[in-house]
């Protein structure tokens, strides 16, 4: 069956603890931990530290196992979302570093999936790209293989401000792309983090995607939209994005979610499904972002029953 979780990146003031306590305390049966280097956030939702994979050792690993157990939570997977193809040198480096860790630490606690993006030169052409990461993306992505640790790359184009402009900050944005990858790095461990608000506002088909690709998804992410077409009308498919559209709660946007789910479940997809919250109209304060979650996990119920 699959699995309800939340991702913790819209918890950064409560401590490791407090996350597992509250996933467990509201019947989540997984979250998503955030891995970022300690120290400040490049921007939102990003320099969340639930886990410091830096200073995780055996000792660390085991304490966290016997949390989870007495919980009854699991960790969905490990969430690190930098751009390591960034034409920084030294900037990219240190990404690709740090996730090295991270799947390190996946490794030690026994999680399955590790959750990143590809990254990309935004100023620069995909065709343009590819040298790059056909250089850095296969020695990461065997690097897991002998972790045993899964490779699941989110579809978010990193293409919402002036600075990301025009390309965005991750090449795997669409099928088309998706399908050169896997081509290029045919590892069974390399994957897709999958979330179908993306495609709702770059106009693309999401069951087509989960049809084709369902053995490729390792994670979800439960995440709507809601395009306002009179102010598309005005600017346009070529503007920022974030002037056309918001990213909702499920159930407050444009995705049909029993259509999804059928085709996921018809698809044979058994793993997390975790709630994604950057709906600005629930980030006033920490109880209402926990509401957020609540108010999700409500709605989501209906297409992912109880696993225990």
């Amino acid at each position: 069956m699959m699995q309800l979780g939340f991702v913790s990146a819209i918890l950064p003031d409560l401590s490791l603890e407090e996350v597992i306590r509250f996933a467990s305390e509201n019947g989540f049966e997984c979250v998503e931990l955030m891995c970022w280097p300690r120290g400040k956030a490049e921007r939102r939702y990003a320099g969340v530290t639930h886990l410091d994979v830096a200073a995780l050792d055996a000792q660390e690993a085991a304490r966290i196992q016997e949390l989870l157990r007495s919980s009854g939570v699991a960790i969905s997977g490990l969430g690190y979302y930098p751009n390591p193809l960034t034409p920084d040198p030294e900037e990219a480096q240190v990404y690709r570093e740090h996730l090295r860790k991270v799947i390190q630490a996946a490794a030690l606690l026994k999680v399955p999936v590790v959750n990143t993006f590809i990254g990309r030169d935004w100023t620069r052409s995909v065709e343009d790209n590819w040298p790059r990461f056909l250089e850095l993306w296969p020695p990461l992505v065997q690097f897991a293989a002998e972790c045993g640790v899964k490779i699941a790359i989110e579809n978010c184009p990193m293409l919402f401000t002036k600075d990301e402009w025009p390309g965005g900050k991750n090449l795997a944005t669409s099928p088309a792309i998706w399908r050169r990858m896997f081509e290029a790095i045919p590892l069974d461990n390399f994957g897709l983090n999958f979330d179908p608000s993306h495609f709702v506002w770059q106009r693309m088909d999401y069951l087509k995607a989960v049809r084709e690709f369902a053995p490729r998804i390792f994670h979800f992410h439960a995440k709507d939209a809601r395009i306002d077409q009179d102010r598309l009308a005005e600017v346009g498919i070529l503007a920022h994005p974030l002037q056309f559209h918001t990213p909702k709660l499920p159930g407050l946007g444009d995705v049909n979610w029993g259509a999804l789910f059928s085709v996921m479940t018809e698809a044979g997809y058994q793993g997390p499904v975790c709630v994604e919250v950057e709906d600005r109209a629930y980030e006033g304060s920490l109880e209402m972002r926990k509401a957020a979650l609540r108010q999700s996990a409500l709605y989501l119920r209906q297409f992912v029953p109880l696993a225990r």
